[in-house]
């Protein structure tokens, strides 16, 4: 009785220690406040100070802020709806996945239109002097995609390379993650070659993010699923390559056309299905962006450092 008393307790110490521990394998978000409900984040630093961020929403979300800790509620990109988008998502006005950026002097914002479960898809392009809500000017269709298309266009993610050359990202399960060449004089497509950068033969991957940091362009993806709530298993992978046209390679040196990917974010504890990811240099350091559900489903901003270990790999601080 008394061995099997010890052995109670020893089980007991051990379920109370490596909890804690499992959940600590990645960091909690950091400390935001004020109007922290998003999903599909994007974030910019503004040239004359603070931050805005765009999100999926009934005509593209925006939120606003002077610290990069409290958020506040600044409206809708097109207050008057975007009609030109409704062919693609059936009529509604949520529209999905945008990433912002500044360039040239103002801001760029690439965003989809679609439909869930299905890959007749837009990815459209709105330029703004001063990114607030109101100002935003439609440029027009990037790339679509139709029911008989291998991929979909949704989750773009805006890169400029060395050469400055600009180069857009997307994609969303059937075939994978895919990039095109953009003319940057206009912001839209260059051409019609479609390449292939990261894929797990049909399953869940999507929202790309590429960064060059170093020698390297880094690739980040969401695997596993959005949009369940609690029941989320979105996780946050990366891969790199010294071209941006790939190939991607895991620290395995797996290719992500092949189901590769390093996971940096996963869940943990009362974290659930962090991804939707979008990285950003700030002063202080690189910026880690992205969506994850509470314990009662609701989709919440998370922020954390991204740090950079002695090999060349990101992780999350």
């Amino acid at each position: 009785m008394r061995r099997f008393a010890f052995l109670l307790a020893a089980a007991l110490a051990v379920t109370t220690v490596l909890a804690p521990n499992a959940w600590a394998a990645y960091p909690g978000p950091g400390h935001v406040t004020g109007d922290i409900g998003v999903h599909d984040p994007s974030v910019v630093k503004r040239p004359g100070g603070g931050y805005l961020v765009a999100h999926t929403g009934d005509n593209i979300s925006l939120k606003t802020s002077t610290d990069r800790t409290a958020f506040r509620n600044a409206g809708s990109a097109f207050p008057g709806g975007a009609p030109w988008t409704t062919t693609y998502t059936n009529g509604s006005a949520h529209l999905w996945a945008p990433d912002i950026s500044y360039r040239n002097g103002q801001y760029y914002m690439y965003y989809s239109a679609s439909t869930f479960g299905s890959n007749r898809s837009a990815i459209f392009l709105a330029t703004s002097p001063s990114g607030n809500s109101g100002t935003w000017t439609h440029r027009g269709l990037v790339v679509e995609s139709r029911s008989t298309d291998n991929f979909n266009a949704i989750d773009p993610d805006l890169v400029v390379d060395d050469q400055g050359r600009w180069w857009l990202s997307f994609g969303s399960f059937w075939s994978g993650i895919k990039l095109i060449a953009l003319n940057p004089s206009t912001g839209l497509r260059a051409d019609s070659t479609l390449r292939a950068l990261a894929g797990r033969n049909g399953g869940p991957i999507e929202a790309p993010n590429i960064v060059k940091r170093g020698n390297y362009y880094y690739l980040f993806v969401s695997f596993d699923y959005c949009c369940r709530g609690a029941d989320s298993t979105y996780r946050v992978m990366v891969g790199r390559s010294t071209t941006v046209t790939g190939p991607y390679r895991d620290r395995n040196g797996t290719d992500l056309n092949s189901g590769g990917g390093t996971e940096i974010l996963a869940s943990h504890g009362a974290i659930h299905g962090p991804g939707h990811q979008d990285v950003f240099a700030d002063t202080d350091h690189d910026i880690l962006v992205y969506h994850y559900y509470a314990d009662n489903g609701t989709p919440l901003l998370g922020i954390n450092w991204l740090t950079w270990t002695s090999t060349g790999w990101p992780a999350v601080t």
